[in-house]
């Protein structure tokens, strides 16, 4: 022990006299330590640390799908619930829950709030104790039972500054009223990405029983529910989900006019932490090597640091031989010095990544999951200190074993003079620094290909037409609930009301609503039928997307009208049904012909759904994100087809966002108790949803850029060393008639020999490399040849600018005084 101290005193004697290069290789760890570091964090938060419930591993959430309607995933009807309880006999618990928005009105303004309701067994599953009162009593989610609700934590202390006297208050969501019995604790929560309800918050405020009917075990109309289950033990997903497809099997055979053959219908079940995690696992494990290749850059750069370092300390070592250090003692002793500088660097790279962290989940437009989660605890403090020890000890091994072979008669023979054993510029001595180097710059090359790529991708996204004009629009939510909203008239004509008020605010040009945003998760759709086609056999109807627009939406969103017309005010409830559809259906039901006139049988489950004529076409619009298609979609007018939700869409002549206070008070003008909620221009519903793709572009680049620097760095240390112990060979050239070109030429020859050799590896790893981030590609190729080139040109031009330095200044060498001092 005392002899490990000794060495670290004299290591940190050595850091002191050498500050230049102390602080150089601590930098160049602290770099790759902490980017690591951050993503870990990440990767340790989503896939490492296990979901806050009971038996989480056990825990599922399944999924109805019909990959024949294309229909990859969907939520459940009641029916579908008690076909799977009643069924299913690996899982040991079934609970079912739905989820929405609803108004809170009483005390304080009206607030819209995260609503779930949720069978009785649903918390007792999850393992949930209260924070304060009590949760669901089994009986409670019975017909009959006085409405209950339990607060969450941050709805108990939010809305009611965390009064204990809550318990017992009632409280009224969408007209009705509801006793507070408990407060969520602190820990828990069902966030969207736990419980993906439908048309669901991204947070629940309050959960209350879900109570059902004596039809429910027959209703397969309404699918709008979720199911979690949780397996029984030693019952595996294959066994489960064999057992569910026996299930879904005889579904198809007994109801094959809600679940046609065509449709496939099938029961999925995924693990919860699979669910929560989602699409994130593909960026977040491209993410984690790209911050390992980084590491492997810094920690070649201290690998060279250290042997640059060792020729200066020969003589010092040669001497500490002469007097009797065996060759263990000085390995190790550079080992210690290479740790003690790895861990050193680690602590400032894990000081930088917990900054980092705290940053990253301040921002609420990353849109990865779980991000509240993010923390550097204890596994990721432990890898960090793994991470530097390792880096310490392979990247400085390696250096200290070289050093420690000294020549020790010649060494000592040469005090004084230049003792290397590299005496050329291109001699063996230097074949591990230019080995090193090369690896930097292949594994930057990697880095600014994938980085390249995906900002190549990006930007095809944001040149995607989405079949609306985004510029300039507000979309706020509005839901008219309660006794006052009860008859369909009054929610007519309130809305007509509205489209008025919002249309003489000074800057608003125009105003419509919708039921589904585009690109906002908002779905709909339901069967349908086409008139004069008969289906081919197996199939009984089609899927397309159906939304309800009011006002003048389309106008409001700039979607242009093909053929026919837009709704108007003679569209109403006295009137022939009608209905406006998309030109990708127009397209496919009549190829060649007018679509104005034709007719749909909407809700075509029953032979008696309601047939409306189509009298007008417009453009196809991105419903669910940039990057993929969408079902094909019809439109239906709210003076048809009344309902008490709408996400408001108003067109202005200016900022949209200096909008939101003169639209809160024209609806509060209207109806006090009505809530304004999800205020927000369209252009950021557009870039939200690009989040994910923006922020594992960004982290890329970002990496891609600290590689690049790092090698930069990297090359002109090597050619810098390179260059200095060969000054007698350079002062001799001089001195037998070489001139300063030819000197820089040679240099810079021999220096960009290595980068191409760096670059053509990296390349050729790239295109190798490249198929992992296939799947987050849009609109470029993974071979593309204009990023390939890009990166190596970029490459090339900044080792030429790093070996252009040294070389010049070798080129100034005064041959006299260079052979004077050999």
């Amino acid at each position: 022990m005392s002899k490990t101290l000794q060495d670290i005193r004299f290591a940190l004697r050595v850091f002191l006299k050498n500050p230049t290069f102390s602080v150089a290789a601590v930098l160049s760890i602290a770099i790759g330590v902490g980017v690591t570091v951050v993503v870990f964090s990440v990767v340790n938060a989503l896939l490492l640390k296990p979901l806050p419930y009971l038996d989480a591993e056990r825990l599922v959430i399944l999924w109805n799908s019909s990959p024949g309607l294309d229909i990859a995933q969907d939520w459940f009807s009641t029916a579908q619930y008690f076909d799977i309880k009643n069924g299913h006999h690996g899982l040991e618990q079934v609970a079912l829950a739905i989820g929405g928005n609803e108004n809170l009105t009483g005390d304080g303004d009206p607030e819209r709030v995260g609503t779930i309701h949720v069978s009785g067994n649903l918390l007792a599953m999850l393992g949930v104790q209260p924070g304060l009162g009590r949760l669901f009593l089994p009986s409670e989610d019975a017909p009959g039972h006085a409405p209950t609700a339990v607060l969450s934590h941050g709805m108990w202390t939010r809305r009611y500054n965390s009064d204990r006297r809550v318990l017992g208050k009632s409280i009224t969501l969408d007209g009705k009223s509801y006793e507070v019995v408990g407060v969520l604790p602190r820990d828990f929560a069902l966030p969207r990405e736990v419980l993906p309800t439908l048309g669901g918050a991204e947070q629940a405020d309050v959960l209350v029983p879900l109570v059902l009917d004596a039809g429910a075990a027959v209703n397969r109309d309404r699918e709008d529910y979720n199911i979690i289950g949780k397996l029984r033990r030693g019952v595996s997903l294959t066994q489960a989900r064999a057992e569910m497809d026996a299930i879904t099997a005889r579904l198809r055979h007994d109801h094959p006019d809600h679940y046609p053959p065509n449709g496939d219908l099938t029961f999925a079940i995924v693990p919860l932490l699979e669910q929560v995690v989602g699409d994130a696992r593909r960026p977040l494990m491209v993410l984690l090597g790209a911050a390992c290749f980084v590491l492997l850059i810094a920690c070649a750069n201290l690998a060279n640091l250290l042997l640059s370092r060792a020729v200066a300390r020969q003589q010092e070592i040669a001497v500490r031989t002469a007097l009797g250090a065996g060759r263990g003692r000085v390995v190790r002793q550079l080992i210690t010095e290479s740790t003690l500088l790895a861990v050193t660097g680690g602590a400032i790279g894990t000081a930088f990544a917990a900054l980092a962290v705290a940053v990253f989940r301040s921002m609420r437009s990353v849109n990865v999951p779980r991000v509240q989660n993010i923390s550097v605890d204890w596994r990721v403090l432990l890898f960090s200190l793994l991470l530097s020890l390792l880096s310490g000890l392979l990247f400085g091994i390696v250096p200290a074993i070289r050093s420690s072979r000294v020549h020790l008669n010649s060494t000592l023979k040469s005090m004084g003079r230049n003792a290397s054993d590299a005496g050329s510029l291109w001699g063996r001595g230097g074949n591990l620094r230019k080995l090193l180097l090369v690896s930097e710059v292949t594994l930057s090359v990697i880095l600014l290909v994938g980085a390249g790529l995906l900002t190549r991708s990006f930007a095809a996204l944001l040149d995607v037409y989405p079949g609306f004009n985004a510029d300039r629009v507000l979309t706020f939510g509005l839901s008219m609930t309660g006794v006052r909203y009860a008859d369909r008239h009054q929610v007519v004509e309130t809305y007509r009301q509205l489209w008025n008020r919002l249309d003489r605010i000074p800057g608003v040009t125009t105003s419509g609503g919708i039921t589904s945003l585009p690109l906002s998760e908002m779905y709909a759709w339901g069967p349908i039928t086409v008139e004069g086609q008969v289906l081919p056999l197996g199939e009984n109807f089609i899927n397309a997307d159906e939304r309800v627009v009011a006002g003048d939406y389309f106008t409001a969103m700039q979607i242009p009208l093909i053929r026919g017309r837009f709704f108007t005010e003679n569209d109403n409830a006295m009137t022939p049904k009608v209905v406006i559809v998309d030109d990708s259906m127009a397209a496919q039901f009549w190829p060649g012909q007018d679509p104005v006139g034709k007719r749909i049988r909407l809700d075509a489950v029953s032979a008696n759904g309601p047939l409306v004529t189509v009298i007008g076409v417009v453009g196809r619009v991105k419903q669910y994100t940039l990057d993929s298609g969408s079902r094909i979609a019809l439109y239906l007018p709210h003076l048809q087809y009344p309902t008490r939700d709408l996400n408001v869409v108003l067109r202005t002549t200016g900022n949209p966002s200096g909008l939101a206070g003169p639209v809160t008070l024209a609806v509060h003008d209207l109806d006090p108790g009505l809530p304004v909620y999800s205020i927000r221009s369209m252009q950021q519903r557009r870039a939200d949803s690009l989040a994910r793709r923006r922020f594992a572009m960004g982290l890329l680049a970002f990496f891609a850029v600290v590689s690049l620097t790092l090698a930069a760095l990297g090359t002109f240390a090597v050619i810098a060393y390179l260059v200095n112990q060969a000054l007698p060979e350079i002062g001799i050239r001089i001195a037998l008639g070489a001139t300063r070109l030819d000197i820089l030429s040679m240099i810079v020859r021999r220096g960009m020999l290595l980068t191409s050799c760096g670059v053509i590896a990296g390349v050729v790893c790239a295109l190798i490399l490249s198929r992992f981030i296939q799947s987050l590609l849009f609109g470029v190729l993974q071979y593309d040849a204009d990023t390939y080139v890009a990166v190596s040109l970029l490459l090339i031009s900044v080792s030429l600018l790093a070996t252009g330095i040294p070389a010049v200044r070798a080129a100034k060498t005064n041959p006299v005084t260079c052979l004077r001092n050999e």
